[in-house]
């Protein structure tokens, strides 16, 4: 299983998750939660298939770190194709909370592997990870 590290100085708490060579699948730092891009486990899916398995990724990665859509603070949405951006939508609409849209910016990039349509970065608050109340 990938390990945690925790660095920590005399300002600053800083915990990264699922450490590997090249990234960390988040980090913590200051009540503050960023992710790493996610993208689908199973490609073979349209963009509403993918788009439903990377925001269930999220849902995961968050709760994981003690917080929840609710109190995302941005996402960056990566498309393959601009072609797909309805349907990525279809799926976004009924997964964010009413009244809770996180500022967003979409944008066509060529991704890492050809049959990704979508990847998804985020950052989100963590309530009471710096001592704030939530």
């Amino acid at each position: 299983m990938a390990k945690n590290i925790a660095t920590e100085s005399p300002d600053m708490t800083l915990q990264r998750f699922d450490v590997g060579p090249r990234y960390s699948e988040m980090a913590l730092h200051n009540g503050t939660l960023y992710l790493s891009g996610q993208v689908p486990d199973d490609a073979t899916q349209d963009i509403q298939g993918q788009t439903q398995q990377v925001l269930d990724m999220i849902d995961r990665l968050l709760v994981r770190a003690g917080t929840d859509r609710r109190h995302l603070l941005m996402v960056q949405i990566y498309l393959a194709d601009l072609a797909d951006y309805d349907g990525m939508n279809a799926v976004w609409d009924r997964w964010v909370p009413d009244g809770q849209a996180p500022p967003r910016a979409t944008v066509q990039a060529r991704l890492a592997r050809p049959e990704w349509r979508i990847e998804v970065v985020a950052t989100a608050a963590v309530p009471n990870a710096s001592g704030e109340r939530g």
